[in-house]
């Protein structure tokens, strides 16, 4: 939407295509010799080096159901970075035929693999999973529905940074500046910093006349406040060990301890806004850093100071609640607080109970493949 050490991470954020970072230069030729271009040469990025491997190199290439993978390509290609310019117009212009190993082979003539590895060339990493939060809300505040989501401040970029998590439910002049901005009120204050984590949700939102209609509450924004993980937070309280810590670990721990629900809460001062929108196709999810919809599965956020937004990946890991391995092609078409690193990914694995499930407990080894257009 996302382990919670710093994996519960709000995944959704504005819309950004940062520059492609330059590639390194060819070795000198040797005195009175004509210069020869590098093949496939090593890239070097902000933090991370991806490493030329040929497609055998990647566990499970040929087993991956790609032709899933295809619909998310063609929405990254809706913003592409400008190495991808050409090779989008191709997917345009000169689809494969229908089916997985068609559109595998078509990967594998107009792409090049890169093993992506950290600047020491640490090739071992991390991936978390995230999901589009499943609410339930009321237009007003009525009953059991109390804790308000908000549009954004209109004097939100008078201060830098804006009032704190802690500040915003407290004090006097804080609440005011929110006073009107009230989308919808929600049941309990974890489900609103749920939502805030995962940064944008599914919303069956019950208006004044009882009438009850399915919106998106996407990101709009936040305070400039610092994020703090709250599983984090419980760990170096000494309430629970780093392994413990996940998303149903944190609603038990609170259930058995009211009186300090708000003492963890606060313990993230990062608030994020949101803004309503419709919800035209249910089976999309929000839109990344990238700017195009999410695809369960087939989306992941990433830090594209390694991996440049639309870039297709291959992934190598395991699955959170069975341990089966979990090898495909994804899309880097987001970015999170918490995805900071080469070989870093959090996977997108869509909406609902089962999704919840898998997100809350994905804290998995990883390694990753780059796939580039072939130059």
């Amino acid at each position: 939407m996302a382990a919670i050490l710093g994996l519960l991470a709000a995944c959704a954020s504005p819309p950004s295509n940062p520059p492609e970072p330059a590639r390194p230069g060819s070795p000198a030729a040797a005195p009175g010799m004509a210069s020869v271009p590098m093949i496939n040469p090593t890239i070097v990025r902000a933090r991370a080096r991806w490493v030329p491997v040929e497609w055998a190199d990647l566990p499970g290439w040929q087993a991956d159901t790609f032709s899933e993978l295809w619909p998310a390509l063609l929405r990254g290609c809706e913003r592409p970075a400008p190495a991808w310019v050409a090779a989008c117009a191709q997917a345009r212009g000169e689809p494969p035929a229908p089916g997985d190993a068609a559109v595998r082979a078509w990967l594998q003539r107009r792409l090049k693999p890169y093993r992506v590895e950290a600047l020491d060339g640490n090739s071992e990493g991390l991936v978390t999973g995230y999901v589009e939060a499943s609410l339930r809300a009321s237009r007003v505040e009525r009953g059991e529905f109390r804790v308000p989501l908000y549009a954004l401040p209109v004097d939100l970029a008078t201060r830098k940074p804006y009032w704190t998590r802690q500040q915003l439910e407290t004090l006097p002049a804080a609440r005011a500046a929110l006073r009107g901005r009230e989308l919808a009120y929600v049941r309990d204050p974890l489900e609103a910093l749920y939502l805030h984590i995962q940064g944008s949700g599914r919303v069956r939102i019950t208006e004044a006349d009882g009438s009850s209609r399915m919106v998106r509450l996407a990101f709009a924004g936040h305070n400039d406040q610092p994020y703090q993980s709250v599983g984090g937070w419980l760990v170096a309280q000494g309430q629970m060990a780093a392994a413990q810590a996940s998303w149903p670990a944190i609603k038990a721990w609170a259930k058995q301890n009211p009186k300090r629900v708000n003492e963890m809460i606060w313990a993230n001062p990062r608030y994020v806004f949101f803004r309503e929108e419709p919800l035209p196709d249910p089976l999309l999810g929000p839109k990344g850093a990238q700017g195009v919809a999410l695809t369960p599965g087939r989306s992941v956020a990433v830090d594209p100071l390694s991996i440049p937004y639309g870039t297709p990946l291959w992934l190598a890991t395991t699955a959170p609640l069975t341990s089966t391995p979990l090898r495909r092609a994804v899309m880097a078409q987001d970015t999170g607080n918490a995805i900071t690193g080469a070989v870093r990914a959090d996977y997108f694995w869509g909406w609902g109970e089962d999704a919840e499930a898998q997100a809350g407990r994905m804290k998995q080894p990883l390694q990753m493949w780059a796939l580039w257009p072939r130059q």
